[in-house]
């Protein structure tokens, strides 16, 4: 079974508006048309049998929307996670709603939120959906929207995995997106899970390699961000690479189906 952990899509009354928006500041041309119908032929195309889509409540006023939409999208060849805001004051009980929803995860996004990983906001939201039980994907590194402002760094993130002691926490991007010199410092052996979202012709293949080692192959979840980066062209950039075969396997979707509780 090969999963991707990371993918994005929207309602498709909104999906051509939010990808141009975030065409332009991603300077990058999307793969999908950012709709559940384009993820699900993408993912068909590159023989990804489940796509987890990464909702980000951007302001408070959006989780009950954006909530609705990923309670819908259960079940498939797509699974979406929720989301919840660091400002929102109402947060355990949002999180309690989520996962009356039959959701299994969350997906916070400390730069279009605006708030720092290591803030007392997010450790107490991580803290409480890992009571909950939930998986936490956080975008980690730096994001083309403030490239200059990180707001999850690799630092930050050893900080709240020091204090909090996430269980299923998995950093987006393998663990900090550009800055994987950082990564290999603060967080390679520590309990978190990373993704491969969008890092495959940014990251040499030696440093991916030797990450992947480090921390153990058990720990790496396949991930594309797609529609910023081809599903196909990712799977068939990692099978490519010069890992064994157990590692392949474990990376494209054993660990997915342990840490989503598939098998």
């Amino acid at each position: 079974m090969t999963i991707d952990f990371h993918t994005h899509m929207f309602p498709d009354k909104i999906a051509a508006g939010t990808l141009d928006f975030l065409g332009s500041v991603c300077h990058i041309k999307p793969y999908t048309d950012g709709t559940y119908e384009g993820l699900k032929a993408s993912g068909k195309s590159a023989g990804v049998d489940l796509s987890v889509a990464l909702p980000i409540v951007t302001k408070p006023s959006q989780f009950a929307s954006i909530n609705r939409f990923a309670a819908e999208h259960q079940n498939g060849s797509i699974l979406s996670f929720g989301s919840v805001h660091p400002d929102s004051e109402n947060y355990k009980e949002q999180l309690r709603q989520i996962k009356d929803m039959g959701i299994k995860g969350i997906k916070i996004h400390p730069d279009y939120q605006e708030v720092y990983f290591n803030d007392i906001r997010y450790k107490r939201i991580v803290e409480y959906a890992s009571e909950l039980g939930f998986i936490i994907s956080v975008h980690a590194g730096k994001d083309p929207k403030c490239p200059d402002d990180v707001h999850c760094t690799p630092q930050m993130a050893a900080e709240l995995i020091r204090e909090v002691q996430p269980e299923k926490l998995v950093l987006a991007h393998l663990g900090g997106n550009f800055q994987w010199d950082e990564v290999e410092e603060c967080l390679v052996g520590k309990h978190v899970y990373f993704d491969t979202g969008v890092v495959f012709g940014r990251i040499s293949d030696e440093q991916f390699i030797r990450i992947v080692r480090t921390h153990g192959a058990d720990r790496i979840l396949f991930a594309t961000d797609s529609p910023w980066a081809g599903q196909k062209e990712f799977v068939d950039y990692l099978k490519s690479m010069d890992l064994t075969d157990e590692e392949k396997n474990s990376i494209l979707g054993e660990n997915a189906q342990r840490l989503l509780d598939l098998q």
